[in-house]
């Protein structure tokens, strides 16, 4: 029986590879329109690497970011294999995961993608929609909030987040081109962020 690790990341690949058009097109009003396809081939890669029986949440992570690394084209492949390879350390050797665990990988993500992509808050980039998830998440477990419920808090922060791409002008990357011409547009780096916590918060559920 594969486990849980193993069908969570299972299951945010499907769930990238099911929208690889949706963020391309994205990615081709303010990019170079290969967002999705190269997410898609990621995940391809990175199942391939895993094995269902990997318990080890941790170096599930580490091996889903080393693939991502090498496999993923962009600035989005440095961008998701940091975040998960710091992920990864923060929680190896762990089997389980608990609320304080979550907000351990949200600190480790956000760290790795601000250090190797030099960015910050408000640059339309998936910072704008993973650090309002990671702050409205920590907000619901200080006010007691379970794991799950403090997860749909970060999930509707995130695609606030979204939102809040769509009014600003792009200043990381190929969509800072466009000058003012960005604004109007989704960021598609805070589309697929998103979309992986939904994926997460829907699994933790169950």
């Amino acid at each position: 029986m594969a486990s849980r690790v193993y069908d969570c990341l299972s299951k945010i690949g499907e769930k990238i590879i099911e929208n690889k058009d949706f963020l391309t097109d994205l990615d081709r009003e303010i990019g170079d329109a290969d967002h999705g396809v190269n997410m898609a081939r990621g995940f391809e890669g990175v199942m391939t690497k895993l094995t269902p029986d990997t318990e080890d949440i941790g170096a599930a992570l580490k091996t889903t970011g080393m693939t991502l690394l090498s496999t993923v084209g962009g600035a989005s492949g440095p961008l998701y294999g940091t975040a998960f390879m710091d992920s990864g350390k923060a929680m190896m050797g762990k089997t389980a995961l608990d609320k304080d665990d979550m907000k351990a990988i949200f600190e480790a993500a956000i760290a790795g993608i601000q250090k190797r992509g030099k960015a910050e808050r408000g640059e339309k980039t998936m910072l704008d929609a993973l650090m309002p998830a990671y702050e409205s998440y920590c907000a619901g477990i200080d006010a007691g909030k379970s794991l799950t419920e403090a997860m749909d808090d970060a999930c509707r922060a995130a695609n606030d987040g979204i939102e809040f791409t769509k009014t600003i002008r792009a200043t990381k990357g190929r969509a800072s081109y466009l000058g003012d011409r960005s604004i109007g547009h989704q960021d598609p780096g805070a589309t697929s962020i998103t979309m992986m916590l939904e994926v997460v918060s829907e699994f933790l559920k169950s």
